[in-house]
């Protein structure tokens, strides 16, 4: 690309040296014609100043001289355009160097000076894309901070509370006592999670996340986590209920066991917390155009459409009203599709007034895909 650029600026610059000399040399001669003819036809002072002239410097020297000064205009004329378009691009990168990004440099004729403006228009925006995303990520650590602030002071509060109680003896009896510590031991297990949700994240988002990956068999993996589940869906008066589609036995993919359970388990957890009205949970396990799908709907509450897209964002919940000691801390969903994404799959939500359903697809493992 820069041997191309470099020729075609060679090129016109030949072209031009050329085109000048030729014009120089012809407007040169037409003035020596035209003199001529003039000095034939008036007499006197300026006939014989313009044979002194020739007497004294030659008619070569004159008509050289007289070229080269003719060169030089037309060279000027011919690059007068370019001159002028070099500086508006000068204007213009002083403009953005101080600090107007906003402003383009303007893109005109068809030259290296052409690509120079195009590529300093890149890199502006470039650069503003950039700091968009420093501003997005330090308003994001901001909110972070707040976020986890609140989320952390809640459940300690209550905590201190409590201990607060019990360390000044304001107790009736041996029975509000245990009550007081069963709750204190409560907010401090609760405490404990979003601790544990916190570090996840930002351990997941962080380049110190790495994936122990080996053969995973879905079908069996979504058996043992409904059976591990199975007192708790109880006590929560649901059922969970496993579907293995065709080949489905057979499908697996190569991912870290232990972070993609967190996945399952963060899903099953939400389908507990919010569709117990439908007092089940279905368990999909599929073979989809060479990706494996793993499917988990509840028919509980429905999630409103507005709320479907930000599902996933951090410290983000559907029910404004709930607060952080209630309900999760926002954080289940950001981890799940963040695991999710870190195996190159994905993540999906539906909802509608009959169930919600959450979809992930992971790529099969090589040899299934060799296999098809």
């Amino acid at each position: 690309m820069t041997s191309k650029i470099v020729w075609k600026k060679a090129g016109r610059l030949v072209g031009h040296i050329f085109l000048s000399v030729l014009l120089g040399f012809a407007t040169m001669v037409l003035l020596n014609a035209t003199l001529d003819r003039l000095t034939q036809n008036t007499g006197g002072e300026f006939r014989r100043f313009a044979r002194d002239l020739v007497n004294a410097f030659g008619s070569t020297l004159l008509t050289s001289v007289g070229s080269f000064l003719f060169f030089v205009v037309y060279m000027v004329l011919l690059n007068w355009r370019r001159f002028r378009y070099e500086q508006r691009l000068l204007d213009s990168v002083a403009h953005i160097a101080q600090g107007n990004f906003g402003h383009e440099v303007p893109v005109a004729q068809n030259n290296e000076v052409t690509l120079l403006a195009e590529n300093v228009n890149l890199l502006v925006e470039r650069l503003q894309k950039s700091l968009d995303e420093e501003r997005r990520t330090e308003r994001s650590k901001n909110e972070l901070v707040t976020n986890v602030s609140h989320d952390l002071r809640t459940p300690l509060t209550s905590i201190l509370g409590y201990l607060g109680l019990i360390d000044q003896d304001r107790y009736r009896d041996e029975v509000e006592l245990r009550q007081y510590v069963q709750i204190a031991n409560a907010k401090a297990q609760r405490l404990n999670v979003l601790i544990n949700d916190l570090f996840e994240y930002t351990r997941m988002n962080g380049a110190s996340f790495p994936l122990r990956t080996t053969a995973v068999h879905l079908a069996d993996m979504m058996e043992q986590l409904l059976d591990h589940y199975r007192l708790l869906l109880q006590e929560a008066g649901m059922e969970g209920v496993l579907s293995v589609g065709p080949n489905g036995r057979e499908v697996r993919v190569r991912a870290d066991p232990d972070k993609l359970a967190r996945v399952f388990e963060n899903l099953l957890a939400n389908a507990m917390a919010y569709g117990k009205e439908g007092k089940r949970v279905d368990v999909f396990v599929a073979e989809e155009r060479k990706e494996a799908i793993v499917e988990i709907v509840n028919y509980g509450e429905p999630i409103p459409e507005a709320d479907l897209p930000r599902l996933f964002e951090r410290f983000y919940r559907v029910d404004k009203a709930r607060s952080a000691d209630e309900g999760g801390a926002g954080l289940g969903l950001a981890i799940a599709k963040g695991i999710v994404e870190k195996h190159g799959g994905t993540i999906e939500a539906f909802s509608d007034e009959r169930r919600t359903s959450f979809r992930i697809r992971l790529p099969l493992m090589a040899e299934e895909k060799a296999s098809e």
